[in-house]
């Protein structure tokens, strides 16, 4: 792989630079006692890179950017705060931090490891949109579990729930 002159960090695609930020974040959220679940849809259509639930039952979610160009062409994001009660962007160092809006969190990886850079506002979800997403992440979580633990049954798991 080709190495930026100067650099001692190999040049990664997009896709490589999300999965990198998305593991360091979820390692982040390990660290503060949150259980992150990557790739959860919402009844809207959407999906959240990382929902991570709480000790306390509150629900963070964290958009992971890749570049510059990914967050730029991103109209959805503003999206996400109807569905959490703190959101985060998850950058690696490249990233242009300036271009983050100032009232999201921010969170920066960089070779496996993450740190929060800037707190999120907390804005609490309303109690039936809590109990409505606690469901769909607990049915969720179990889902891949169980998937994990019987990939031939998996399939017919996620029909059976309809959570993916």
């Amino acid at each position: 792989m080709e190495r930026m002159s100067g650099s001692p960090f190999p040049l990664l695609t997009p896709p490589e630079r999300t999965l990198r930020v998305c593991r360091a974040a979820g390692r982040l959220c390990g660290r503060l006692g949150w259980a992150p679940v990557l790739e959860v849809p919402l009844p809207t259509g959407r999906r959240l890179d990382i929902l991570a639930l709480e000790p306390d039952g509150g629900f963070t979610a964290i958009e992971v950017k890749s570049c510059a160009r990914d967050f730029q062409t991103d109209a959805k994001w503003h999206e996400y705060r109807e569905w959490c009660d703190r959101l985060f962007f998850a950058v690696d160092l490249d990233f242009p931090q300036a271009l983050l809006p100032e009232d999201v969190g921010l969170i920066v990886a960089d070779e496996g490891e993450a740190a929060i850079l800037r707190p999120a506002p907390e804005h609490r979800l309303p109690p039936a949109r809590r109990r409505s997403l606690l469901l769909r992440y607990a049915r969720l979580a179990a889902g891949r579990l169980q998937g994990l633990c019987d990939p031939a049954g998996a399939a017919e798991l996620r029909a059976a729930l309809k959570v993916e």
